[in-house]
């Protein structure tokens, strides 16, 4: 079976970056996605369609392909107060936070001055190239509840 549309694809795979640092490894076949219900970036999606399994790839993604260019306006200063009083903000804490719009966030401490933090919502792989060697474990037709939750389930999908 092939890589499409509908599919459950089982994925083992690492990630480097432009220096051949290992970034994220998946875990012994561990890795499973719903194809083309975006579960993962873009480039890699397209770059795996139409492969069957056992294949095996090595995909370099730029930027645009995969987190984005780092969004400058996506980096803000915002009152200590707006954070749990017991909350440690170091730099590179993260948290969870939602836009004026309802977008889910990751906010990542960049500074602390006084009563001001600053915070990047951008991914931390934003504006870089990415690299994965990966190999199609498996493939299989998505079952009606996970076409209807828009993501894989059970070993290396998501558990209810």
């Amino acid at each position: 079976m092939e890589v499409g549309a509908n599919k459950v694809v089982q994925l083992d795979y690492e990630l480097k970056d432009d220096e051949g640092n290992i970034i994220d490894r998946s875990d012994d076949g561990s890795f499973a996605y719903l194809h083309g219900a975006g579960n993962i970036i873009p480039g890699l999606e397209e770059a795996l369609a139409g492969k069957p399994e056992g294949a095996e790839a090595t995909v370099s993604l730029k930027p645009e392909e995969a987190y984005g260019e780092r969004d400058p306006s996506r980096v803000a200063q915002i009152s200590r107060d707006l954070f749990p009083s017991d909350a440690d903000l170091a730099p590179g804490q993260q948290f969870q936070a939602q836009s004026p719009e309802g977008e889910d966030l990751v906010l990542t401490v960049v500074e602390t001055q006084g009563d001001t933090v600053t915070v990047d919502a951008n991914h931390f792989l934003a504006g870089k190239s990415l690299h994965f060697d990966v190999k199609v474990l498996a493939v299989r037709d998505a079952t009606e509840e996970e076409l209807s939750h828009g993501h894989a389930h059970g070993p290396g999908g998501h558990h209810h």
